[in-house]
C-alpha cells in the first residue's frame, strides 16, 4: 500500500462513498419502486424482500421512540465513525484500511436515513431462526458494518503481525 496518507485517504473515502451510493440507491428503489405498494416480494425459500422500518441499533437495539432518540443515535454513530476515521488515517495496512472504510460506510448509510426519516430502512429479510428468534431484516449498510468487523477481527486475531 501507499505510504502517503493523502492515498491512503483516498482509497478509504473511494470505498466508502461506493458504500454509501449502493446503500442509498438500493433504499430509494425498494421504498419509491418495488414497494410501493408495501408488500412480501419472496426471491429464494429463504430469502424475502420486505419494508421495515428500524429505529434503534443493530438488531433493533436500543430504540429511539423520538426525534431525540434518533439524534443521539446518530451523535452516537457519528463519535464511533470519527474514532474509526482517525484510527484509519494512521494506519498503513489493506486490510485495516478496507474493513474500517466499509464500517465508516455503513454507518454514514445508516446516519442519513435517520436523519431523512428517523430510523433506518431494512428490506432483506432471511429465514433463519434459532428457536424462537428471528434474524432481523438489514440493508446494504449494515452488510458492509458486519463484512467490515469481520475483517477487522480477522486482522487483528487470525492474521500474522510482523
Amino acid at each position: 500500500m501507499t505510504s502517503s496518507p493523502y492515498m491512503r485517504l483516498f482509497y478509504a473515502c473511494l470505498i466508502a462513498f461506493l458504500i454509501i451510493g449502493v446503500d442509498q440507491a438500493t433504499k430509494a428503489w425498494i421504498l419509491y419502486d418495488v414497494m410501493n405498494p408495501p408488500t412480501v416480494l419472496p426471491l429464494l425459500p429463504f430469502l424475502d424482500i420486505i419494508l421495515t422500518w428500524n429505529a434503534g441499533v443493530g438488531f433493533g437495539l436500543l430504540k429511539a421512540h423520538s426525534s431525540w432518540g434518533a439524534f443521539a443515535l446518530v451523535g452516537m454513530a457519528v463519535g464511533i465513525s470519527s474514532v474509526l476515521g482517525v484510527w484509519l488515517w494512521r494506519t498503513t495496512d489493506r486490510l485495516l484500511l478496507i474493513s474500517l472504510s466499509m464500517i465508516i460506510g455503513g454507518a454514514i448509510g445508516n446516519i442519513i436515513d435517520r436523519l431523512r426519516f428517523g430510523a433506518v430502512l431494512d428490506f432483506i429479510y432471511v429465514h433463519l431462526y434459532i428457536g424462537s428468534y428471528h434474524f432481523p431484516a438489514f440493508n446494504v449498510a449494515d452488510s458492509a458494518i458486519t463484512v467490515g468487523a469481520c475483517l477487522l477481527l480477522l486482522d487483528n486475531y487470525v492474521r500474522k503481525k510482523p
